[in-house]
């Protein structure tokens, strides 16, 4: 049977695949579509198992917000380049619609889970992999609800930061999560600290401050002091406020009549092995040339 270019072109359409994979799974199929879209599927499986031990630390994150109720999704490529495709970025904006729908945040189970057009998530992330050639994985996702104000941040597409807010308005929440994106604090206030962290840096702090040689007295205070340094560094509401150095997070919070219900943050990559790029410095630096 001859095949065509029409033919062709409806077969792109209907896989993604390349043209000339797109020819020789016609001409192997005697010009049947169908049979042709399933061969073309089945290889699309094969190369995506072929490619899930590739290191997938490049990607986008992804916020979508609704009412009261916000995602954040990671999705990872292999490369940057990748993670620029429209391709990409549909089915990372696709999956995270999905997430807002379903409220689903496993990702075994986000898997089976319709993307809206009568495909599961993962027969899309398998299509998708043909098409660009990478590996391609949904890392993770986190909903946030509540019934207070809420409000989202992404640097370009790699960082990303959800806030909910008691009091206050989607303005300060905004705000705030641009804080949490740049200076990444480690939990809202010192009771979120974990004791074997705190306990880890008073053992650091002691030791240091002993061979110094002062006094017990002095120790203790020297300890103390470094204590409390250490918590307003690492927590939301004693941080400085980026966009305001001068006025911490909680006073800033507390002057609206706010308080930090809870925040969520996503940077692509982050714990994967890579070459690392320090993005907090950049997204500080475009935060603080724009106040």
């Amino acid at each position: 049977m001859s095949i065509t270019a029409s033919m062709v072109k409806e077969l792109r359409e209907r896989t993604g695949a390349g043209m000339m994979e797109c020819k020789k799974a016609l001409v192997e199929a005697d010009g049947d579509l169908d049979a042709a879209a399933e061969a073309l599927r089945k290889a699309g499986a094969a190369k995506a198992d072929k490619k899930a031990g590739r290191v997938a630390a490049d990607g986008r994150v992804v916020i979508q917000k609704d009412g009261g109720k916000a995602v954040i999704v990671e999705v990872n490529s292999e490369t940057d380049f990748v993670a620029k495709d429209e391709n990409f970025a549909a089915f990372a904006e696709a999956v995270a619609s999905v997430v807002l729908a379903t409220g689903e945040t496993d990702v075994a189970a986000l898997a089976g889970q319709d993307i809206g057009d009568g495909r599961t998530v993962e027969t899309a992330r398998t299509e998708l992999i043909q098409k660009v050639g990478e590996n391609i994985g949904v890392r993770r996702a986190q909903v946030v609800e509540a019934s207070g104000p809420i409000g989202f941040y992404t640097h370009g597409a790699r960082i990303g930061a959800i806030v909910a807010l008691e009091g206050g308005d989607e303005e300060l929440a905004r705000d705030v999560a641009m804080h949490v994106a740049a200076i990444n604090p480690v939990c809202i206030d010192e009771s979120g600290v974990p004791a074997e962290t705190l306990a880890t840096e008073k053992r650091i702090f002691t030791e240091q401050a002993e061979a110094s040689g002062k006094p017990a007295e002095i120790i203790e205070k020297m300890v103390t002091g470094r204590v409390a340094k250490f918590l307003k560094e690492i927590t939301l509401v004693g941080q400085p406020f980026v966009k305001d150095p001068d006025t911490t997070v909680g006073k800033l919070l507390k002057g609206a009549g706010a308080e930090a219900a809870s925040f969520v943050r996503f940077e692509v990559g982050e714990g994967i092995e890579k070459k690392e790029d320090n993005f907090v410095e950049e997204v500080m630096a475009q935060v603080q040339g724009a106040s």
